[in-house]
C-alpha cells in the first residue's frame, strides 16, 4: 500500500502478485485478489481479479469478510457497468446492498454505501 501511495503502481503490483502466489487460506487470497485488481491496467482485468477476490472472500466462514463484500460487489457491478452489461451490472448492485447492514457506521461506510446507491440508479432497468 505505501508503494500504490508513493505511485509505484507497478512495484505494489509486483509484491501484490507474490502475496497471491505464497497466499495459504481464503482470507489471504481474498487480500491479495482484491489488492491486484486495484492495479490493473484494463476493466476486464479488474473485473476477473475483483470477481476473483470475491469469490474467496464469500468462502471465509463464520461471516468475518462480510463488511468486506458490499465493497467487492460494488467492485464487480462497476466494471460490468463500465463494460455495458447493466443487467450484471444491477445484479451485483443489488446484491452489495443486501450486504449494506455490514458496513461500519464511518467514512468508508457512507461511502460505499454512496456509491451502492449511484450505482442503482445509473442502471435502472
Amino acid at each position: 500500500m505505501t508503494l500504490e501511495g508513493e505511485g509505484r503502481p507497478k512495484d505494489a503490483l509486483r509484491l501484490f502478485e507474490q502475496a497471491w502466489d505464497i497466499a495459504t487460506d481464503d482470507y489471504e487470497l481474498f487480500t491479495a485478489a482484491h489488492y491486484v485488481a486495484r492495479q490493473q491496467a484494463d476493466i476486464v482485468g479488474k473485473l476477473k481479479w475483483d470477481e476473483t477476490a470475491l469469490s474467496y472472500a464469500l468462502k471465509i466462514p463464520n461471516e468475518d469478510a462480510n463488511s468486506t463484500l458490499p465493497s467487492l460487489y460494488l467492485n464487480v457491478a462497476k466494471s460490468h457497468e463500465d463494460l455495458k452489461d447493466f443487467e450484471k451490472a444491477r445484479i451485483n448492485y443489488l446484491l452489495a446492498l443486501d450486504f449494506e447492514n455490514y458496513l461500519p457506521n464511518d467514512g468508508y461506510g457512507i461511502m460505499i454505501k454512496a456509491g451502492i446507491q449511484n450505482g442503482i440508479e445509473r442502471v435502472k432497468i
